[in-house]
């Protein structure tokens, strides 16, 4: 009998018309995003505070911004070389594990920074490793439940998309909070507890995928593979040169590929000021004070949009028991106790909130906007790429760079009455919430369509190497992000805080300008690819 999808017979039971065996991948990514974003969200303000008051470290802004540059950049590095050791020795399912296990180190390691310093740098060195195993290998495996490359497959992956907003989302918010409200260390350790569950969840359930994932048959040294692997891109790489001398096509999709990777750099050097300068002016630039029926406003939203993202998730568990309870009961029980525990811990942090007058809005609070909104706008954006209003591609990452870009202009509109030089000020939240707006409605015009881009005008041979240069253009971006942000004392001080965002404001809209010139001739190199 033939299997419509990849893995074991209980793969074949659907849910939403999918195989079971995608949302045992959706659930481990979902934690593992939970603890990636969870921490990302603390670590510039647990970097930041106060040293007695608030257990921080007390560092300059510049030197923690600078750390987080080169934190969120290196995590695009390693999934290049993570992705190549899975092919060639681990296999993506023993490549996940191990991710996921490594990051779950991390985690506890940074939770026990309260005694020793060295412990927060080893965490920090283990979630960069783990996570260049974990993230290229997952996102593989997902593909390969799918036997054909139609909108089944496309689906599929909107569904585990759903899972990393999902993850991101409950991460920021609950780790962020417990961070922030009760303690740093207690922050990083709930990161790592639901990275441990998400691990063992799939590796007590990895036999539904059947031999998707396993390692290869070659019993080949680790020296050997790498070797080996090196000889085999040299040898892709000298037979593309020779098909590009050849075929002025092919040139001209490899320019376009770059000119994309290389706008991405200015998109994502501006958007990466949300975990840092962002997170900043969030938490000494806003007035998170509520009182009245402002503080009552907040709560009720905030529970609404804490508790309907829970009901949601929580009805595809049931489904999921549903399908794999008698064949993988261990690894449900375990996902279920998981979730068991977030229910608790969502339940006791809104009582607490709601026991008391008034309502602070934590500064990591902010950055649940990204994913809330990536959920609200992505099926109307996906309507309008798929009707007669669809813009090219150049002009597609166009708009995204000016909506950025407008996103930034309201924060430097709304700092105009910020006086140079000042530590602190009581800017309205709602210009936040509106650049966040704006800042997401931009990475939906970008980042799915970008990485498409690359996926249909690279070679197929260098598809792999083209997704390689994709990423390396995000850790050049991050990287100098994190460098940029690091300007915001010496800036405001000078110029002051308008002056800063503006920055951020004219360099995406005038790449954006740039973008809708180069529409047409990007279009012609092209060749019919749209």
């Amino acid at each position: 009998m033939e299997f419509k999808f990849g893995g074991s017979e209980t793969n074949q039971k659907t849910i939403l018309g999918h195989p079971s065996g995608l949302f045992v991948l959706f659930f481990t990514e979902m934690w593992e995003r939970f603890s990636y974003y969870g921490m990302r969200a603390l670590l510039v303000l647990f970097l930041t505070a106060a040293i007695l008051d608030d257990s921080g470290w007390g560092w300059e802004r510049a030197e923690a911004l600078v750390l987080y540059g080169w934190y969120t950049g290196l995590v695009y590095i390693t999934p290049i070389f993570g992705g190549l050791i899975a092919d060639k020795l681990m296999g993506y399912r023993k490549a996940v594990v191990a991710g996921a296990l490594l990051m779950t180190l991390g985690h506890a390691s940074m939770a026990l920074e309260i005694t020793s310093d060295m412990f927060f740098y080893v965490g920090l060195g283990l979630l960069i490793v783990g996570n260049g195993l974990f993230k290229p290998n997952i996102s593989s495996m997902v593909g390969q439940l799918y036997k054909n490359q139609g909108k089944e497959k496309d689906a599929g992956y909107t569904i585990f998309y759903m899972g990393i907003n999902a993850g991101a989302f409950l991460g920021i918010l609950l780790c962020g909070y417990i961070g922030e409200s009760v303690g740093w260390h207690y922050g990083f350790g709930l990161a790592g507890i639901f990275m441990f569950f998400g691990m063992l969840q799939f590796y007590f359930a990895q036999k539904i995928f059947a031999r998707i994932g396993l390692s290869p048959k070659e019993t080949v040294s680790f020296d050997n593979a790498i070797e080996n692997s090196l000889k085999e891109n040299i040898k892709k790489v000298e037979k593309v040169i020779e098909d590009i001398e050849k075929s002025k096509v092919t040139k001209d999709r490899l320019i376009v590929i770059g000119v994309f990777s290389f706008f991405t750099i200015f998109f994502w050097w501006a958007f990466e000021q949300a975990g840092g300068s962002m997170t900043i002016f969030a938490a000494d630039y806003t007035d998170r004070i509520l009182v009245g029926n402002g503080a009552i406003i907040f709560k009720v939203f905030n529970t609404l949009l804490t508790i309907v993202p829970m009901l949601i998730i929580t009805g595809v568990l049931v489904m999921l028991f549903k399908q794999t309870f008698s064949k993988y009961s261990l690894s449900n029980i375990l996902l279920g106790t998981s979730f068991v525990i977030i229910w608790g811990i969502v339940i006791w942090m809104l009582n607490r909130e709601f026991g008391k007058e008034t309502a602070e809005v934590n500064a990591s609070w902010f950055g649940i906007l990204n994913s809330f909104f990536i959920i609200a706008f992505a099926p109307l954006f996906s309507k309008i790429w798929q009707s007669k209003f669809n813009p090219t591609g150049p002009i597609k990452f166009a708009i995204g760079l000016i909506l950025l870009g407008i996103g930034f202009g309201i924060l430097a509109y709304g700092t105009l009455g910020i006086p140079l030089g000042a530590k602190t000020a009581s800017v309205s939240m709602l210009f936040l919430i509106f650049a966040y707006l704006f800042h997401t409605l931009g990475e939906l015009c970008v980042s799915p369509v970008g990485l498409s881009y690359v996926s249909k005008l690279a070679p197929l041979k260098l598809v792999g190497m083209m997704f390689g240069i994709w990423f390396v253009a995000n850790f050049v971006a991050n990287l100098t992000a994190g460098f940029t942000g690091s300007y915001i004392d010496p800036i405001v001080e000078k110029y002051g805080m308008t002056s800063f965002f503006l920055i951020f404001t004219v360099i995406p809209f005038f790449a954006g300008l740039i973008m809708i010139i180069l529409n047409k001739t990007l279009l012609k190199m092209m060749h019919g690819i749209r």
